[in-house]
């Protein structure tokens, strides 16, 4: 099998993590995978050393220089599955297959992280409806795509996955030493990105209330973004100078989440949330909403804590609960480990994808083996009883 696979951040998050897993993991089963990225993205950069890797993203979502450069790739390369990881690269795929017309035409699979709307213009309409399966990366977001008007038998799930025992093996970053934090605070964390839907806005509330009741407490935010300058006067109105850190993206962050006493995610929307599962792969319990596919992630009061998004006295009051009763979050933090090797390990989404890929292709073939002999019958080539 030969899939080519589409991103076009220029940033890392979680979605880019994923590419990133996915092309060496179906490499490592002896599957020939080739990536196109952003030239000047860190996911590129991160597989610059390997082979089968095309330079190219879209300067906006309608780039049909881009689209004819990409339309170019595939005839050269002939790829058996077009895997868009992002709605620019939806659209890239989309218009570049029009323009290849390569035969026989390769699947386009799409993935979906993000709880999002569709938007209902005619492009977007027609971009989609290029698609042959949707990958999306939980339940709720298979619903979403479902309420979207996206055909569920063209949307297969499989949960996003992390290297596990990598993290395991990981040593712990002395969190208080990094951010020169009072030696036996205890350290609640967060990984996002500081985009509105992460809510930490929310989560800046709940630390207002859990320093009532845990003065020494610390809350370490790590992740850039849009909202930084929004965050940090939000954390100066509140007076939490002190308590609350902003740290900017950091390139240690799973040892950073390995050295947190309790992992929180605020979201207010959310896929699945790779960075919850970090936490869970790293040990930590977790106080975090049940938005979106968190629910299907965490299971509240065995692996931590669920609470209503945008709730900022529910969640302070589980943080007070797990920083106050350092044997449940130590119980809690194993219950997290043993799902996440359960149930959200790389190897589990490889395999998941890899399934998907060969169904897709399956159906595509029995189509166009069908058509095929349609046409024959059509022209009076069909055999004909004596």
């Amino acid at each position: 099998m030969f899939s080519l696979h589409i991103d076009t951040a220029r940033t890392w998050r979680g979605g880019q993590s994923q590419v990133l897993y996915t092309v060496l993991g179906l490499r490592a089963m002896g599957h020939r995978a080739a990536l196109v990225a952003h030239p000047e993205g860190e996911l590129l950069r991160r597989l610059r050393e390997g082979h089968d890797l095309i330079p190219l993203a879209p300067r906006n979502e309608i780039d049909l220089a881009a689209a004819w450069r990409l339309s170019r790739v595939l005839k050269q390369l002939r790829p058996d599955v077009v895997h868009a990881h992002d709605p620019h690269a939806v659209a890239m795929a989309s218009t570049a297959l029009s323009m290849a017309s390569p035969t026989p035409r390769p699947a386009l699979v799409a993935s979906r992280r993000i709880e999002f709307r569709i938007a209902h213009n005619s492009f977007s309409r027609w971009k989609y409806s290029q698609v042959d399966r949707f990958v999306a990366n939980s339940g709720a977001i298979r619903d979403r795509l479902v309420a979207d008007g996206i055909p569920r038998d063209t949307i297969a799930v499989v949960n996003e996955g992390v290297d596990v025992e990598r993290i395991v093996r990981l040593t712990a970053a002395n969190v208080h030493a990094a951010f020169y934090l009072p030696t036996h605070a205890p350290v609640v964390g967060n990984v996002a990105a500081l985009v509105p839907h992460k809510g930490q806005q929310h989560l800046i509330d709940a630390a207002a209330l859990v320093v009532h009741d845990v003065p020494d407490a610390r809350f370490v935010i790590v992740g850039d973004g849009e909202l930084r300058e929004a965050l940090e006067r939000h954390i100066r109105e509140k007076h939490l100078e002190r308590h609350v850190f902003l740290a900017g993206f950091r390139s240690d962050v799973l040892e950073l989440t390995k050295g947190f006493d309790l992992f929180a995610m605020s979201s207010v929307s959310e896929g699945m949330c790779t960075a919850l599962v970090d936490a869970m792969a790293a040990s930590k319990a977790a106080v975090a909403t049940a938005a979106g596919g968190i629910p299907e992630v965490m299971v509240d009061g065995e692996t931590g804590f669920l609470v209503p998004p945008r709730d900022h006295r529910a969640m302070a009051a589980k943080i007070v609960v797990l920083l106050q009763n350092g044997a449940l979050r130590t119980q809690m933090g194993e219950a997290a480990l043993r799902r996440a090797r359960e149930r959200f390990t790389v190897e589990r989404m490889v395999e998941g994808t890899a399934a998907v890929y060969d169904s897709v292709t399956a159906a595509r073939s029995t189509a166009i083996r069908s058509a095929a002999a349609a046409r024959t019958a059509r022209r009076g080539g069909a055999p004909r009883d004596p």
